[in-house]
């Protein structure tokens, strides 16, 4: 069985929820959509908790999303991060900027 791709839901306002794999095959793509999605609609809250998978470039798509939301002068708080990520961005030591 294959996990979906990367997809995008809003589903609250303010909120934007990411789905399905955030890895290296997938986070160009979506971080250009969370980009579009951040300079659409004021975004404040980004959920991960549809992510099924994700790796060190998932990691660097959601930091870079957070850097965008802070040049388009808004912060997005990371919520629902999967384990693995969360480990990742410990051993990075980067855990602070998505917390």
């Amino acid at each position: 069985m294959s996990v979906p791709a990367f997809q995008l839901h809003r589903e609250m306002p303010g909120t934007l929820g990411v789905s399905g794999v955030l890895s290296f095959d997938t986070a160009a793509a979506a971080l250009q959509a969370i980009g579009a999605a951040l300079v659409a609609a004021p975004v404040t809250r980004l959920d991960l908790a549809g992510i099924e998978r994700a790796d060190s470039a998932g990691l660097a798509c959601v930091l870079a999303a957070q850097a965008e939301a802070r040049r388009l002068g808004r912060e997005l708080v990371v919520e629902n991060m999967p384990a693995g990520m969360r480990a990742l961005a410990q051993v990075c030591e980067v855990e602070a900027l998505v917390d």
